[in-house]
């Protein structure tokens, strides 16, 4: 299972939110690029990058920190947040990112997925942002009608090899994830599902290897030093 350190960006710096919302703001740091390089230099494998600006406005002042994050380290990294036109998503991939994630663009525009995962192919994520169980979007704004389990199938069936699945209620909260809202995606799919939202023990990692996810994504556990790096790398590798 791989792990993936976040950095969230909000306003060039590095910052966690609670279950999303912007008035409850915690700055880690106000050096991003270092945070990247540590996280490198600790053993991480892959880096997860979210543009708080962009999934909150659709537009972003973070492109130049992401480069630059992209051209400091050896480890691929992954970015989601406001990614909406295949203009942006060819954008964000010229930059060197590994792995675009589409979220709200992939709900209200399914066709771009299907054109992007033909384009692109497994440089294609989808990220399913769910509140009790129903898929987010605009940064975590709005709540749709529509299932989590039922859109990830949609995804898959659209040629998506890779879903980042984020319950909200627990993001944030270092609370432990929605394990088994988690299961159900990974049972329903067979794509690869990375969780995130909540992640904070050995113990949570240990489960959801078990439950058969492909990655998780640490973002406040390591920044307050609830889970370590290297505990997290031990745990997530083959027995």
């Amino acid at each position: 299972m791989l792990i993936l350190p976040a950095i969230d960006l909000r306003n060039g710096k590095c910052v966690n939110l609670v279950q999303g919302r912007a008035e409850e703001e915690t700055i880690f740091s106000d050096q991003p690029i270092e945070m990247a390089r540590r996280w490198e230099a600790e053993g991480a494998e892959y880096l997860h990058l979210v543009d708080l600006d962009g999934a909150f406005h659709g537009a972003t002042a973070n492109l130049q920190i992401v480069r630059e994050i992209v051209d400091a380290i050896r480890i691929p990294v992954q970015l989601g947040g406001g990614i909406r036109t295949p203009e942006r998503l060819d954008q964000i991939l010229a930059l060197g990112v590994a792995r675009a994630i589409l979220g709200t663009a992939a709900l209200k525009n399914p066709s771009l997925v299907e054109g992007a995962c033909r384009k692109y192919g497994e440089k294609i994520a989808v990220g399913i942002d769910a509140k009790d169980e129903l898929v987010a979007t605009e940064g975590w704004l709005n709540v749709s009608h529509k299932p989590a389990i039922e859109f990830a199938r949609e995804m898959q069936n659209l040629g998506v090899l890779t879903i980042v699945y984020t319950d909200i209620k627990s993001d944030g909260m270092l609370k432990g994830p929605n394990m088994e809202a988690t299961r159900a995606v990974v049972e329903e799919v067979e794509v690869g599902v990375i969780a995130s939202g909540g992640i904070t023990s050995v113990e949570d990692l240990k489960t959801l290897k078990s439950i058969g996810a492909s990655g998780a994504i640490i973002g406040r556990a390591l920044y307050t030093g609830d889970l370590d790096l290297q505990s997290a790398l031990a745990a997530a590798r083959p027995c």
